[in-house]
């Protein structure tokens, strides 16, 4: 009867196709140079890196292991090697306002150049202004203006002195001023004899002494002006002269930058600024206030140095930038400071550009997570993004902090950020941020399986050729390639299919050719390949062990023989981290009469989880379906999982569960030696359930430590035999008879290979044959209903 239902070997696994592979070894094959099967993100990537316009960012999403940031990486190379070298960074003073200082734009690779360029310029100047002044030509110009100055000043004091002497009167200078006194034979006249005068006498001197004071003080007026006049003679010949040498040290850089409009405008307000200040650097030849000189020197250094922000001399097309560590600082740049007499300090020297900065006219990668996990970074990327103007300031817990800083002018930004993540991450994003959607219009996601065929077999041969040669690895053997694939459609966990996780290939590659080497093999062989799975598993399943011991020595108990009524052996996978293994479970149901309905013991016991009570209540809706249409059920049923003290979720075990309360209700005994996986719909189909081969593995391993009946096996869903990719060892008993595999689709067949006796179909009446397990199982149900309606239950 079971017959019927076992698997056949030929759907376990694929055998070796030794017509696909037409190489003696993997040296043979051209590494892949394309990806395997992400044609979907892939198109996507192209159609976001080739729109315009704000709000066509992308996010890569996808499981972890599929290669996302490698591939990604790469099409962003490749794309950005094709687009033209944007333009270097530079920050410079704002001799307007210091707190501000500006950046400049100019040709790819000019900026140490220019920067290089001023510094000398400054070292140059520094030494020559002073000198400059010094020279013959400069002091015999500057002597001729003071001797005009001094002329035309003598000219009109004496203009002055000889209005005087005609009137008697002489103009004697003191330190601080001019005084009019009369005369006598030629002698200013003293006090006492002034005072002897007629009262008419000193009346006529004092009117002849104020006309001559106000013509005295119209002169001073305009010696001051002839001064003044002087003075911005002698400045123009200071600015003349030094604007001369400014222009010979400085057209190169003026010249080699011509169609360069920021730095030409730079270095016109540089040299306005020197020729304003020329003071300062006549400073620097020596104080006569005993200013510290180094210190003048050093103020004169900076404020005309270049901070080079980007540097692409060594870049050749547009950048392509990859920031692992997105904090505010590394993205968006950073200000600088320095500790000065306990206080701070900063300049725009000390002003770092950040990886959104660097990636101005390209391309900037960021995981998703560690953006996440800094809400204002998150915030501040999204702001930058729609703007498309960067702004580097201090962090929002430094700002306003009592700290001197700058606040440069923003900058235009005009990258393609590409974030990449989990799915997780990016449905959160989605559902409760409302600008992602409009900032990161493409997605791209990568699939994590790709077909099973003879093609996607070869371009996985091509690509271990691919990590051989970059590894230097040994080279696989068309069977070393083989078991690689089929570890790869284990990762899949369906035969149809290959995992595209290759960093879990990647691993494996390496190892096999560790084991390889360590017994000196030429090539790494499908034995190989099965030795680096079976360490790593190795390396990681001392939990395994442990709880196969507690099997072993009777700890938890489990029957791998015999029949018992209202028993099952269930099947769970305990999932730790890098590897994951199948452990049974024994479920037992009782029924009796009582209150109607279900106990399900986990639930009562708050160690259940929503979906397996969801599974518990479909069983509810089948029995009530198949049994109670002539008459309400007045059974009360216990359900629970045996030894088990931990949390329960999941239903894969409902229709286990249910086989459990029929072998109850029919009180027909389950065999034993057969463990049951899947879950079940109200109309009692078998639905799909995840690690089967996990599940089958386990209840082996335990069979084999009790010994091996040759009857024992696992009952599994139908729609779950395309996920067969079993251990070697299981296929080996499979095939030895040792062990069976059985699938089923209904209910009506699952007990019927667990039982040994037919389900039984109903008649018109809704009733079963009597030697059915449905017939039996109604029996008892209109036994517990007569019994209920007799004692008033």
């Amino acid at each position: 009867m079971e017959g019927r239902y076992r698997i056949p070997l030929e759907d376990l696994c694929k055998p070796y196709p030794s017509d696909w592979f037409h190489f003696k070894d993997t040296s043979e094959l051209p590494p892949l140079t394309g990806v395997i099967g992400q044609k979907r993100a892939i198109e996507a990537i192209d159609f976001g890196l080739n729109m315009k316009g704000p709000g066509y960012h992308i996010f890569v999403t996808g499981v972890g292991g599929t290669g996302k940031s490698s591939i990604v990486r790469e099409l962003l190379a490749g794309h950005a090697a094709g687009e033209k070298t944007p333009e270097d960074l530079c920050l410079v003073n704002n001799f307007e306002n210091e707190y501000c200082p500006a950046a400049i734009e100019m040709p790819a690779g000019s900026a140490v150049y220019f920067s290089e360029s001023m510094a000398r310029f400054v070292e140059v100047i520094k030494t020559r202004i002073p000198e400059l002044f010094e020279t013959e030509p400069f002091q015999e110009e500057q002597k001729k203006i003071n001797k005009d100055y001094s002329g035309r000043r003598k000219a009109i004091l004496d203009e002055v002195e000889k209005l005087a002497s005609q009137n008697g009167l002489a103009i004697l200078k003191s330190d601080t001023d001019y005084q009019v006194v009369p005369l006598s034979q030629g002698e200013p006249l003293s006090e006492e004899a002034y005072e002897a005068l007629e009262d008419s006498e000193r009346g006529e001197i004092e009117e002849k002494a104020a006309r001559i004071e106000e013509t005295l003080n119209d002169a001073l007026l305009e010696i001051n002006r002839l001064g003044e006049e002087m003075k911005t003679i002698l400045k123009d010949l200071a600015a003349e002269m030094t604007g001369r040498m400014i222009s010979e040290q400085i057209d190169p850089v003026r010249y080699y930058f011509k169609d360069c409009e920021g730095i030409q405008t730079y270095l016109k307000k540089v040299r306005e600024d020197i020729i304003h200040n020329i003071a300062l650097f006549l400073g620097v030849k020596g104080d006569a206030q005993g200013q510290n000189v180094s210190e003048m020197a050093g103020s004169i250094v900076k404020k005309y140095q270049v901070n080079v922000l980007v540097d692409r001399r060594r870049e050749k097309g547009a950048p392509v930038v990859s920031e692992p560590n997105p904090s505010f600082q590394n993205l968006f740049g950073k200000i600088e400071k320095r500790p000065v007499a306990g206080s701070f300090e900063t300049d725009f020297t000390m002003v770092q550009a950040g990886s959104l900065l660097k990636a101005n006219k390209g391309y900037l990668m960021l995981n998703i997570e560690p953006l996440l996990t800094n809400p204002p970074v998150w915030e501040c990327l999204k702001q930058t993004l729609q703007d498309s103007l960067l702004q580097i300031e201090d962090m929002p817990d430094q700002a306003d902090y009592g700290m001197p800083s700058l606040k440069p002018a923003p900058i235009p930004l005009n990258v393609k950020v590409v974030l990449v993540g989990g799915y997780e991450p990016f449905r959160v994003l989605q559902a409760a941020d409302s600008q992602f959607n409009k900032i990161f219009k493409v997605r791209a996601d990568f699939d994590y399986e790709t077909p099973f065929t003879p093609e996607t077999a070869l371009n996985y041969a091509r690509f271990i050729a691919r990590v051989c040669k970059a590894e230097n690895l040994l080279d696989f053997s068309p069977d070393g390639v083989w078991a690689v694939i089929e570890y790869a459609s284990r990762l899949a966990e369906d035969q149809r299919k290959l995992s595209l996780r290759f960093g879990h290939i990647h691993g494996l590659l390496k190892e096999a050719d560790y084991w390889a080497k360590k017994t000196k093999a030429s090539l790494v062989s499908k034995d190989d390949v099965i030795r680096a799975v079976s360490q790593h598993r190795f390396r990681h399943n001392l939990y395994e062990e442990k709880v196969m011991e507690e099997f072993e020595d009777q700890s938890v108990l489990m029957d791998v023989t015999g029949e018992v009524v209202g028993q099952v052996n269930a099947l769970a996978v305990y999932d730790m981290g890098e590897i994951a293994f199948g452990r049974p479970t024994r479920i037992t149901a009782e029924s009796y009469m009582g209150e109607p309905g279900i106990v399900n013991v986990e639930h009562e016991s708050d160690l259940s989880g929503e979906t397996h009570d969801k599974g518990v209540m479909i069983i509810s809706g089948y029995l009530g379906r198949m049994f109670a249409r002539n008459y309400p059920l007045s059974v009360s049923i216990s359900i629970t999982f045996e030894q088990s003290y931990e949390g329960i979720d999941g239903d894969s075990a409902s229709s286990t569960q249910l086989y459990a309360v029929l072998s109850s209700l029919s009180d027909l005994p389950i065999r034993q030696e057969i463990a049951v996986t899947g879950s079940v719909n109200q109309k009692g189909e078998i639905q799909a359930i995840g690690g089967v081969n996990e599940k089958i593995e386990g209840f082996f391993d335990i069979c084999a430590r009790k010994g091996l009946t040759g009857k024992q096996g696992v009952m599994i869903p139908g729609a779950n035999v395309k996920n067969l990719v079993l251990r070697q060892d299981v296929v080996e008993a499979i095939t030895q008879g040792k062990f069976h595999l059985y699938r089923v689709n209904r209910i009506e067949e699952g007990i019927e290979v667990l039982t040994g006796v037919p389900a039984g179909k109903p008649d018109k009446a809704l009733r079963y044959p009597g030697d059915t397990v449905f017939g039996k199982v109604r029996a008892k149900l209109k036994k517990y209903h007569e019994l209920s309606l007799r004692y008033g239950n």
